[in-house]
């Protein structure tokens, strides 16, 4: 009886260390500034924040990709401001995955404004949406395809997109994230990016994109860190290009689960 009590107790501490980082909402707070090359720089001002419809367990996972793992349904919402001389900005945007209970399905959805002020010209406002199904045919593997869509008041369209995430561990035992996306037709873009572990609270990262559309690319390179299982801080620098025009990009941002 003796061993079974000491049993039971090292279980449930076991249970207790295994939940104690869950969480089951996230909020953050971004600030930037683009630094054009023969322009006035721009200031970006952003939150955005998610609810998960069952708390997040981080087990022994990389802290920024437990949601991934741990297959979390929720809602998600943000909104992005940017300041420039003699213009405005405002993006806002709500989104939701889920993950199909009992099986290896997914499902997500977006829709969100684009509002452009310019002093001395008519306002430019444009609706973005997306959608998506899923299946994830191995543990942190995701293959996704769906539909992106744009209306605005000289053009609309809707192009069929494609998009992979692999989340899994090195032999060497530090983990990886590896995304690859392309949207096609009238949009003509593509991104790829890369996260490597160093250990479970800190990465970091490159990413590229190019938009045809938009005449635009850029290349970055990012970190982020933990410093508990609730707060985190990353940062990224970005070169990019529109246009014959270069620009640097440079921005943070904290978020924090509970």
């Amino acid at each position: 009886m003796k061993k079974l009590a000491i049993a039971s107790a090292l279980l449930s501490a076991l249970a207790i260390t295994g939940t104690a980082n869950a969480y089951q909402a996230e909020i953050g707070a971004s600030a930037g500034l683009i630094d054009p090359d023969n322009a006035s720089s721009s200031g970006l001002f952003g939150v955005d924040g998610t609810y998960y419809f069952n708390p997040v367990q981080t087990r022994n996972a990389p802290l920024a990709e437990a949601a991934f793992l741990d297959r979390a349904s929720n809602v998600n919402a943000k909104y992005q401001y940017d300041d420039y001389d003699s213009a405005e900005r405002h993006r806002y945007g709500v989104g939701a995955e889920y993950f199909v209970p009992n099986s290896d399905f997914y499902l997500s959805g977006t829709v969100g404004r684009d509002d452009r002020k310019v002093d001395n010209s008519p306002n430019f406002d444009e609706t973005v949406y997306s959608a998506e199904v899923g299946y994830l045919p191995a543990p942190g593997l995701l293959i996704a395809a769906g539909l992106k869509g744009y209306d605005n008041d000289l053009d609309d369209g809707v192009d069929p997109t494609l998009r992979a995430k692999y989340v899994t561990t090195l032999s060497n035992g530090k983990d990886i994230n590896l995304e690859a996306g392309a949207a096609f037709g009238d949009l003509d873009e593509y991104n790829l990016a890369a996260d490597y572990f160093i250990d479970k609270t800190l990465s970091l990262g490159v990413d590229y994109y190019d938009n045809d559309r938009n005449d635009s690319n850029e290349f970055g390179i990012n970190a982020r860190k933990f410093f508990t299982p609730q707060v985190s801080l990353e940062g990224r620098v970005g070169f990019g290009e529109v246009g014959n025009a270069d620009y640097n990009r440079f921005g943070v941002a904290a978020k924090y689960r509970f």
